[in-house]
């Protein structure tokens, strides 16, 4: 099974605005970027598509190491999800059970994370990690501009 290292960020001009996600992955001396935006979103759904996409990118199943600045992204997909799934894909809130948040999104990661060994890090972001930067000036890139899609 290959071995892949992926870093990924989302970023976000206003939460909800344009915003744009960006992502590196290393395997051995081979380095691919992508990145990519959206007219009217939030920083969770570029975050969220960040590693949907990087995986997606990946042809056949690997032993993944995937490197995010969010927290959203590593305690939903490592901690929250299974009580997501178990309660129907509702979230609680005190005693009440609330749909939850970029379900459509979180399904997807789901099935692609199911397809490979992965497991999840996170880092300090902007505290220097150079991959992080690189993928936080990939995804400010991507912000769409003057409406088109980035």
């Amino acid at each position: 099974m290959k071995k892949v290292t992926i870093y990924t960020d989302g970023a976000c001009s206003g939460n909800p605005g344009p915003g744009g996600w960006g992502a590196v992955l290393i395997h051995g001396t081979e380095r691919r970027e992508l990145a990519g935006g959206a007219r009217q979103t939030t920083n969770n759904r570029m975050e969220l598509t960040a590693a949907i996409e990087a995986l997606r990118a990946l042809r056949e199943p690997c032993e993944v190491d995937l490197y995010t600045d969010s927290i959203y992204l590593k305690n939903g997909i490592t901690a929250w999800l299974p009580n997501w799934k178990r309660n129907g894909w509702k979230r609680r809130s005190g005693k009440r059970l609330l749909p939850v948040k970029n379900e459509d999104l979180w399904r997807v990661l789901d099935q692609l994370v199911a397809k490979h060994r992965v497991r999840f890090h996170w880092v300090e972001g902007h505290a220097g990690n150079e991959e992080n930067e690189r993928c936080d000036q990939l995804a400010r890139a991507a912000i769409p501009n003057r409406g088109d899609d980035g």
